[in-house]
């Protein structure tokens, strides 16, 4: 298949284009490369090297039957590239990774919040009209997040739900409780997309995505400059790699408040698995589907003793401290959300372990002098004025 990939510089992007050019598919990446940009504004950088996306594509297409075509450009604000692209491309299926990722940035002000919500809401606009003018009959897979439900105290649905009010009946996109400015970006993509698929007949499957871990994948480890990014730092770095670095540092793992926050988790090579099985089991024309993309529920003290664990088969010490919350989020709740959709399609799970989590903590152990302590504890809150500090 002819398959786009915008955001291909990203942690997903990346290993998403190389494990579905590997399978045979003409594959396109477009990146502006803003988030490179903004990691050197707010000054961190992933743990391990990584190297420029012009760099990868070329050692990729040394090794590969299929080279990837690397287009870079803005589809938020420049919708003449963005149509440019799709008219020379001609996708039968479009990946939508590229947007601002992070929900710290997002908070950490006006300017930030802004640039989010424009750089996400924006650039799936202009993808979906790129696709209703020269690629009606595409397939859109949008990265969503199992963050834009919230935490409800009912069973999160696959996107949809069955609601009877007042003696009738309906079938209506699942209630939405964003976390964050870049979560209520990532719900108004999903409601951009419903509508085009209702009014236009275009076909989608939104992957509302919980968090990723791993870097490894087949393709990466084909050589170093393959790499896909790890992030620790409190803006782009996920709880698990975040306590990660915090024990190979010998830095407690700093839980905010008491720990109870659950969410959805899986490995990046499930990631890749889910897209490939999007694209080809493709939603009907006018079929805005939803798959809640996760594989495992952890809460944030469930990784914490994980973490604990791993690192005493690493010779490590691994203490626990509770930080008062920066955040505005239940610290106990209910969660239990649907995720059958793409086990259905075939997807076969790899599952977190001890073990697995051991060796993060060794690749991590190979360039611990490379960490910035600094750059770790939380300093963005989501009400100003709400003090972050140790608590016991």
């Amino acid at each position: 298949m002819r398959i786009l990939i915008l955001g291909g510089d990203g942690y997903l992007g990346w290993p998403t284009a190389m494990y579905l050019s590997a399978k045979g598919h003409d594959v396109t990446i477009v990146d502006n490369l803003s988030k490179r940009l903004w990691e050197a504004t707010i000054g961190v950088t992933p743990l391990f090297h990584l190297p420029t996306l012009q760099r990868r594509v070329r050692v990729w297409n040394q090794r590969a039957a299929r080279p990837i075509v690397l287009k870079v450009g803005d589809i938020a604000h420049n919708h003449r590239f963005v149509y440019r692209v799709f008219e020379e491309a001609l996708p039968e299926a479009i990946v939508h990774y590229a947007e601002q990722p992070s929900a710290p940035f997002s908070m950490s002000s006006r300017e930030h919040a802004y640039d989010t919500q424009a750089n996400n809401i924006l650039g799936t606009v202009n993808i979906l009209f790129a696709m209703q003018r020269f690629t009606p009959g595409a397939q859109l897979v949008k990265l969503g997040t199992m963050g834009e439900y919230g935490t409800p105290n009912i069973d999160i649905e696959e996107g949809w739900i069955e609601i009877e009010h007042h003696g009738r009946k309906d079938r209506m996109l699942y209630p939405k409780m964003p976390g964050s400015f870049y979560h209520a970006s990532k719900v108004a993509d999903s409601v951009n997309i419903e509508f085009a698929c209702r009014v236009w007949g275009m076909r989608s499957t939104d992957l509302n995505q919980g968090v990723v871990y791993g870097t490894d994948t087949e393709e990466t480890r084909l050589h170093p400059e393959l790499v896909t990014s790890f992030h620790y730092d409190e803006v782009f770095g996920t709880v698990l790699n975040r306590f990660v670095v915090q024990a190979v540092v010998g830095l407690p793992l700093t839980v905010y408040g008491k720990g109870g926050q659950t969410r959805g988790f899986l490995d990046i090579r499930d990631t890749l698995r889910c897209v490939e099985l999007s694209i080809l089991n493709p939603a009907a024309a006018g079929e805005f589907r939803v798959f809640n993309q996760f594989t495992e529920q952890f809460s944030v003290m469930d990784l914490a003793g994980l973490v604990q664990r791993a690192g005493a088969l690493c010779g490590l010490d691994v203490q626990i401290d509770h930080l008062a919350n920066p955040r505005v989020e239940k610290e106990q709740h209910y969660y239990n959300a649907k995720h059958t959709a793409l086990v259905s399609l075939g997807l076969q799970p790899h599952l977190l372990s001890d073990e697995f989590v051991a060796e993060m903590i060794r690749r991590a152990q190979a360039v611990q002098a490379q960490v910035d302590r600094t750059i770790i504890h939380p300093t963005i809150k989501w009400r100003q004025g709400s003090p972050v500090a140790a608590t016991k």
